[in-house]
Formats: C-alpha cells, sequence, structure tokens
C-alpha cells in the first residue's frame, strides 16, 4: 500500500540527490536502517566513554595512594 509523506521541496531536493538511482521506499527503509545503527553504534560508544572515565578515575586513586 503506499502512502504519502508531506515535507518541503528543499528537503526532498536534498534526499533526492543522496537517494540517487534506489527508489523512494528501498532509499527510506535503508536510512531508518542506518539511523538506528548509528544509534546502537553511539550508545555502545557512551558506554566504553563510561568505562574509561570510571577506570582513570580507579587509576588516579591508586596513583595517588603511591
Amino acid at each position: 500500500m503506499a502512502t504519502t509523506i508531506t515535507i518541503k521541496e528543499d528537503t526532498k531536493k536534498v534526499l533526492a540527490t543522496l537517494k540517487g538511482n534506489k527508489d523512494w521506499d528501498s532509499f527510506l527503509k535503508e536510512l531508518a536502517f542506518e539511523s538506528g545503527s548509528l544509534a546502537t553504534r553511539r550508545e555502545l560508544i557512551r558506554k566504553r566513554l563510561e568505562e574509561l572515565f570510571v577506570e582513570e578515575t580507579r587509576v588516579r586513586g591508586w596513583a595517588r595512594d603511591y
């Protein structure tokens, strides 16, 4: 079933440039999946940064003791 999404003309031009030769359905699905994977990667990076911060804090405490 086809549907319509209302967007501004300048937004459509930018998306059309990114879309290239793909049909709109394939392009938008790919864009949605990429967005999800970016969010997943961002979350993994955030968790790793938290781990590094905890480790750095632990090492600083250890270094201060010696």
